[in-house]
């Protein structure tokens, strides 16, 4: 009876040393983060991106003022290059965050293309709403952008 004491005692340790190697800790896995290089590059093109923000009111006037000619100008020369440098962040933003992103670029060439339609039939209601729609656009992008010290405030 003892040597099945023992027998059995021994199996009980082996059993229970196998279920604590099999046993891991769980590991907690880091957010993902953005790199000193990926930051460079988001940097390198929000100035560009701001600097048309901060100019949007005139694309407002000119809407305002029926000068069709200079909204089609603002729309094909700033407000685009604004959209192909929030084109040029994507790739480096957090991939959860890509294709929010992508969406809101997607978004505001649409609603450029609703405004240069809008002026050529001379509708400025529909310029003005698709005006708005644009700025939100933009505005909703920069909350996307990691948070930095240089980070524009959006309105």
């Amino acid at each position: 009876m003892a040597r099945q004491r023992s027998i059995f005692s021994l199996v009980l340790v082996l059993l229970a040393t196998f279920l604590i190697s099999c046993g891991s800790p769980s590991v907690t896995v880091a957010p993902p983060t953005y790199t000193a290089t990926q930051l460079e590059r988001i940097q390198e093109y929000v100035p560009k991106i701001q600097a048309v923000r901060d100019r949007a009111d005139e694309l407002k006037t000119l809407i305002n003022k029926k000068d069709w000619i200079d909204v089609g100008n603002f729309i094909h020369g700033p407000m685009t290059e604004a959209r192909s440098s929030m084109t040029y962040i994507i790739p480096n933003l957090l991939p959860s965050t890509q294709p929010v992103a992508r969406q809101k670029t997607r978004d505001l060439l649409n609603h450029l293309v609703k405004i240069d339609q809008a002026a050529g039939q001379s509708n400025t209601q529909l310029a003005l709403n698709n005006y708005q729609a644009a700025i939100e656009d933009i505005d909703k992008f920069f909350l996307l952008l990691p948070e930095t010290s240089s980070q524009p405030e959006v309105s």
